[in-house]
């Protein structure tokens, strides 16, 4: 039995379904993107939860600051989480040159991202409450476009765009081309409530759900992702806006890029096991049905596909040619001299070929539909990042979730 190809249809028939599924929603429903005037200025609270931010707190500060909304209006709160670098110093030198009213600074002893929004929950007098990643800086309209979406009782958060900050390298570029990708779909998911996860840069929250709910989870990895599913499991709605704009640093080396993602992988897997009554759910619709189990088999697939890839077309050939080489004690001039490269059209895959071709063709309609409602360019940033996007960045997640598999079987689990 061919495991190989059985595993490549497997692959392609559960991609093209839920591609498929998607893009009959975004024809049949369209997206959310009506922009709402504001008709009035509620109290709103944004916690900026601070760790070894010294390069990037002030910047972030500052594009709070910039928002168009009524400072009156507007509480600001740094948590400096016991940083170990000058972050805390900083801050506190800026606003001692810099008066401002509607901002305050609270130091902890390093807790984690979790405590640190429940200290700034705690202390908040916002009826919604907005949380900031300090790598992160918002767009002046974006508070005006988002609250007025909380005249719907039962939306519980609101999410932004987010969009990577001035990429450089091409790894960044690659996460510009994913980040517009996936917050396109979900603002599709949305449209089903759907979403599972609301990122850290720029979520505003109500903050009485939060309150009901308690609070962000103290000792997780993902904690934006465990509160997701906790007010998922109450039936509140959390809308994705593609109006509103945040803008987030992305890793710029591999090493990082992998650290990021490995935590971010891992803490998915052991959320979706604590929270596995709500999987194949019928009770919570087509996130129960759909979107929980994606998440939890995208892993699964991405894994097994890496390692039968790697043990069918590197380690087993690898193996035959250890044995042949030595047979002939490792004298390579034999070797070479009868190397051969046969080929025939007969040896293509014709079948592989043609799921190869449907997945790209498909892939290059949602990219230009994501690149088109998020107001972007797709080679915007050079004609290389999306044809490496599609070839190349399946198997950089692949691997990410391989050493999520070993770190969890090695009983490995990093503090946030």
């Amino acid at each position: 039995m061919d495991y190989m190809q059985i595993l490549v249809w497997i692959a392609f028939y559960s991609s093209l379904y839920i591609l498929i599924f998607w893009l009959l929603t975004f024809f049949e429903k369209g997206l959310l993107t009506e922009t709402k005037k504001i008709k009035y200025f509620p109290m709103v609270t944004i916690a900026i939860p601070a760790y070894n931010e010294e390069k990037n707190i002030i910047e972030t500060v500052n594009s709070v600051l910039a928002l168009d909304y009524p400072k009156n209006k507007l509480e600001i709160i740094v948590i400096d989480d016991g940083s170990k670098d000058n972050t805390l110093n900083v801050i506190n030198k800026y606003l001692k040159t810099n008066k401002y009213n509607n901002v305050k600074v609270i130091h902890q002893e390093n807790a984690g991202k979790g405590a640190a929004l429940n200290n700034a929950i705690k202390n908040s007098k916002g009826e919604f409450f907005v949380c900031l990643d300090a790598d992160s800086s918002v767009a002046p309209d974006a508070l005006r476009k988002m609250v007025p979406h909380f005249s719907d009782k039962k939306v519980a958060v609101v999410l932004p765009l987010m969009k990577i900050q001035s990429p450089k390298s091409l790894l960044q570029k690659l996460q510009w081309c994913e980040y517009l990708l996936n917050f396109f779909y979900k603002s599709l998911m949305s449209v089903l409530d759907c979403v599972h996860v609301a990122p850290g840069p720029f979520s505003a929250y109500r903050k009485s759900i939060l309150h009901e709910v308690g609070g962000f989870a103290e000792h997780n990895l993902t904690e934006d992702l465990e509160v997701s599913l906790k007010i998922q499991k109450k039936h509140y709605k959390l809308l994705q806006l593609l109006d509103a704009e945040v803008y987030t640093k992305a890793p710029v080396t591999f090493k990082a890029f992998c650290k990021q993602r490995n935590r971010w992988y891992k803490g998915t897997l052991i959320n979706l096991f604590d929270y596995r009554n709500m999987i194949f759910n019928k009770k919570y619709g087509d996130f129960g049905m759909l979107q929980l189990p994606r998440v939890m088999f995208s892993g699964f697939l991405a894994v097994s596909f890496i390692l039968l890839t790697s043990y069918r077309y590197v380690f087993k050939p690898l193996y035959k040619h250890i044995v042949n080489w030595n047979a002939i004690n490792f004298d390579f001039t034999v070797f070479l001299s009868n190397l051969e490269f046969p080929f025939t059209w007969f040896d293509i895959n014709y079948t592989n070929l043609f799921f190869a071709l449907v997945s790209i063709t498909l892939a290059l309609i949602i990219i230009n539909y994501a690149y088109s409602f998020t107001r972007e360019k797709v080679f915007k940033y050079g004609f290389v990042s999306v044809p490496l996007y599609i070839l190349v960045y399946g198997m950089l997640a692949a691997f990410v979730w391989l050493t999520v598999f070993v770190d969890l079987a090695r009983g490995k689990r990093q503090k946030w």
